[in-house]
């Protein structure tokens, strides 16, 4: 009786071995939870698991669509803007065209069936690329998404947004659809015809033609498949935020991509199963989950990650190899092969693991002297100077106060904001900052936070529907209002001006572009005859500028809400900027008072961007001892020209 117990228990190890071995996805899986738990206590929680879950939503369910594509051998780069594009229809439907709720929904889903029929026809019918139809839809998705929603984000319905909600006050709806939606992958793609066709034509398309299989036909199905889970996912993107956000699931392509590769699928065609790709989107909502919870570098995370998906993919890769001769041999069982598929499969685990624990390593946030009190810190970008200013203010400051604190990077992506949000909650911190991507988009994250009793302090950019501690923030308005009048002194009261706009949405540029508003309409001979957004980017603000030169002949001044946009018009002025053409940027950053100095940028209406980092987490330490703090913090802003740059320098 003991023996059979015991070679029961053996063949219970062994069977659960080498369904690891068999599934080089599920084993890094394993590994990275595994690294992840030690490392932190706070990751393996029910409440953090079931945040992976949500964070992994989104990215898994347009992933199984993507695996039908892929299956086939072909590609589809256009799902992130047709998730977008069907969120905003759904949303512009129920709201500006007062259509019923059910039938805006339809009306979405039918938006990204669409999309997917488009780009199915255009690569059957039309012979273009995979790669060139679905790149074109990228682009047709998002610009119709801006034009619908005139690049603002429009609110969700309330009914529809309970998707982004919980059942029982615990158990997430995205997650609940996530599986859903891949139960109905594994079905289309193990019982159904199309599925059979999709691997038909994957492994060799004219074979597949030769045997009677309407290819073209099954194409354009396969790509509206694609469209439909697509449109699905932009649903559920959507709820969470409460709003749809024209520019969102930016780059979410290349994640579910990546999903579906490191799960198993071949780029090729031909092989693909729909719990692979559900185990490649855990793994990369693992990563940024744990990476988040161990307060690894924001600068770092990206690295960690890319190096962790490649790692994972070689897994797979090396398994296969390992296993393959054995196989063709019919020995595949033996000995030998199982060894050479053993070991291929630990050395590249254990090198998975030391990318997790080499970036770990990397921590710059001083975890080495614990503390008490827990910071986090969710910026919208640091990919602009003025950001990397308040979150070197910020550093500074917890570093004298003694505390911990941890900053993360949105990278201008309010879904993944959330994410952050929820991990800090999770992590139990004593006080947040945000500095919102979306003022609208963040509330519900903020909310999980108050909730947890967390306070939260919103800095430079104000936080809609949701309850914080404090706004930090320069007086926008305020601004606004001085460059109007510091623009139109320097034209004489008279001229063609054009603004760059910030990023819709945002608190800054909503006031900031007030403030100018306002400032202007006191000088009738000033004519704005152009403005756009150039989302405080430099290179768009480049050919932003370029574009409106092109259209706009003789003008005089250019009022750029911050100053990269700013820099990137100047660049398009070339000589003029500075001489015919006066040009007022908002921030003061280090490049931006070097533009006035040289003369180039007549004038910057100076924020403290290292003075809000240092205030916003004095004023997370006091929320956190719950101590008393002003519901407000203006930071003054003072306009900065060629005559008192050298102080500000």
């Amino acid at each position: 009786m003991a023996t059979d117990t015991l070679k029961s228990s053996t063949a219970g190890a062994g069977g659960l071995r080498r369904v690891l071995l068999d599934n080089g996805a599920l084993s890094a899986l394993v590994v990275l939870v595994i690294a992840m738990s030690l490392l932190s206590g706070d990751f393996l929680t029910t409440q953090n698991l079931l945040n992976v879950g949500v964070q992994a939503a989104v990215t898994a369910i347009l992933a199984f669509g993507v695996t039908f594509v892929i299956v086939s051998a072909g590609i589809d780069l256009s799902v992130g803007s047709v998730a977008a594009l069907s969120a905003t229809v759904l949303a512009w439907a129920a709201t500006s065209a007062g259509v019923p709720v059910w039938i805006a929904v339809i009306l979405a889903v039918v938006t990204g069936i669409a999309c997917g029929f488009v780009n199915g026809a255009l690569v059957s019918y039309g012979k273009l690329p995979p790669f060139i139809a679905t790149l074109a839809m990228l682009s047709v998705g998002r610009g119709l998404s801006l034009v619908i929603s005139q690049g603002s984000p429009i609110p969700f319905p309330q009914s529809v947004s309970r998707v982004g909600d919980t059942l029982g006050g615990w158990l997430p709806v995205p997650v609940i659809v996530m599986v859903v939606m891949g139960l109905i992958t594994a079905l289309i793609l193990g019982r159904t015809f199309i599925g059979r066709s999709m691997f038909a034509i994957g492994g060799n398309e004219e074979a597949a033609r030769l045997s009677g299989l309407r290819v073209k036909r099954q194409k354009v199905v396969i790509y509206a498949l694609s469209g439909l889970f697509a449109a699905v996912a932009g649903i559920v993107l959507a709820s969470r935020l409460t709003s749809a956000q024209p520019q969102a699931a930016q780059g979410y392509e290349l994640d579910a991509i990546a999903a579906v590769v490191i799960g198993g699928a071949s780029l090729s065609g031909g092989v693909g199963k729909a719990s692979g790709t559900f185990i490649g989107a855990l793994i990369l909502a693992v990563l940024r989950n744990g990476l988040n919870l161990l307060s690894v570098s924001a600068f770092w995370q990206q690295v960690v990650i890319g190096v962790v998906i490649a790692l994972a993919v070689l897994l797979d890769t090396v398994r296969r190899k390992a296993g393959a001769t054995p196989a063709a041999a019919g020995a595949s069982s033996g000995p030998g092969g199982f060894k050479g598929k053993q070991a291929a499969q630990y050395v590249i685990a254990a090198v998975v693991a030391a990318a997790v624990i080499g970036g770990i390593s990397l921590w710059n946030n001083g975890s080495s002297s614990p503390t008490t009190t827990k910071l986090g810190l969710s910026v919208s970008t640091l990919n602009n100077p003025f950001f990397v200013q308040m979150k070197a203010g910020a550093q500074a400051e917890a570093k004298k106060e003694g505390v911990r604190l941890t900053v993360t990077d949105a990278q201008n992506d309010a879904s993944q904001q959330a994410n952050q949000l929820q991990n800090f909650t999770s992590e139990g911190m004593s006080s947040v900052i945000v500095n919102p991507v979306d003022s609208d988009a963040v509330g519900p994250a903020v909310r999980g936070a108050n909730k947890a009793d967390i306070p939260v302090v919103a800095a430079d950019r104000g936080v809609n529907k949701a309850r914080t501690a404090t706004l930090v923030a320069s007086d926008n308005i305020a601004g606004g209002r001085q460059a109007a009048k510091t623009l139109a002194d320097k034209l004489g009261g008279s001229g063609k001006i054009v603004i760059l706009q910030g990023t819709a949405g945002t608190s800054a540029s909503r006031e900031r572009g007030q403030g100018f508003a306002e400032g202007i309409k006191a000088y009738p001979g000033i004519k704005v005859v152009a403005e756009q957004p150039a989302d405080f980017d430099r290179t768009k603000g480049l050919d932003v500028m370029t574009n409106m030169l092109q259209a706009n002949a003789g003008v005089d001044g250019v009022f750029a809400e911050n100053d990269e946009m700013a820099l990137g018009a100047i660049k398009a002025l070339g000589a003029k900027a500075g001489k015919s053409v006066a040009v007022v940027g908002f921030d003061g950053t280090p490049d931006g008072l070097k533009a006035v100095e040289a003369g180039t940028l007549y004038a910057s209406v100076a924020q403290q961007p290292k003075e809000l980092g240092r205030i916003a987490v004095q004023n997370a330490v006091l929320a956190a001892k719950d101590k008393k703090v002003a519901q407000m913090v203006k930071v003054p802003v003072k306009v900065v020209t060629s005559k008192n740059v050298a102080a500000f320098k």
